[in-house]
């Protein structure tokens, strides 16, 4: 039996949380029997889950190890990284816009946020939530979790929203889009083109083998407006989950061509 369950209106589906069986105050938030997060209450630090784990290294390149940083998520979910991001960097500034307020208040019912987290949440679509921010807020990093598999919103997976989130990217500052694809990587080739119409540097980041496109999985797409520093890739692939392949430039390409 879960932990607990809640019927979420909105979409029609049912939100569970399980005791991790591994981890001593540890959870994992399933939608519909699919698991999409994982919380260590004992240690948000600890991020479990590998495409997750991949998205707070990106986060960690933006500034030294402690230094607060501003985080937009787009996608709350569990709000694994927001923890993550108090936790590794206390006093940084965050919002969350999650499209189900039924999701949000079921999480933090169950999961409270590390004491001293400064999080402002926003219910509503991620695309119109970017209009409703402060004006001449920036953000270090802007993390978009959103996309699973094939059919993803039309209205954000589009060159025209990645340029309006460019906009509130800080200098220096990186979004992350996590893009779960099936094989074939249909949407991730669709994605890395629409980037590159926001972004002077693009990158994607994951586990080596589903770079031959065979398998399904998450790959973590990166934007920077300033280029892309191969120092950045030796760090993202040394941080692993290993192996862990970055790709950019015409390496990159590869993943915009037809599958031979």
């Amino acid at each position: 039996m879960p932990l607990s369950s809640r019927f979420l209106r909105a979409s029609g589906v049912h939100a569970t949380l399980d005791a991790d069986p591994w981890h001593v105050e540890a959870f994992v938030l399933s939608i519909d029997n699919a698991e999409q997060s994982h919380v260590n209450l004992a240690d948000p630090a600890n991020v479990f889950y590998e495409y997750l784990r991949r998205i707070a290294n990106v986060v960690d390149l933006v500034k030294p190890d402690g230094e607060t940083v501003k985080a937009l998520h787009l996608g709350a979910g569990a709000l694994t990284l927001a923890r993550y991001i108090q936790a590794t960097r206390p006093g940084s500034v965050q919002y969350a816009v999650e499209l189900e307020r039924e999701l949000l208040d079921f999480v933090l019912e169950h999961l409270p946020l590390p004491a001293g987290t400064d999080l402002t949440s926003h219910i509503g679509d991620a695309r119109e939530a970017l209009g409703e921010l402060p004006a001449g807020l920036l953000f270090d990093v802007v993390i978009l979790d959103i996309f699973s598999g094939p059919d993803a919103p039309a209205h954000l997976a589009c060159t025209d929203f990645y340029r309006e989130a460019a906009a509130i990217v800080a200098p220096g500052g990186f979004l992350i889009v996590n893009v779960g694809d099936e094989p074939g990587f249909t949407l991730v080739t669709s994605q890395v083109r629409a980037l590159r119409g926001a972004f002077d540097g693009v990158a994607a980041y994951g586990t080596s083998n589903l770079f031959t496109r065979r398998y399904p999985g998450n790959i973590i797409l990166i934007g920077h407006a300033q280029g892309w520093s191969s120092e950045w890739s030796d760090a993202l692939v040394a941080a692993g989950p290993h192996p862990a392949t970055v790709l950019t430039g015409v390496e990159l390409d590869e993943l915009t061509n037809p599958l031979a």
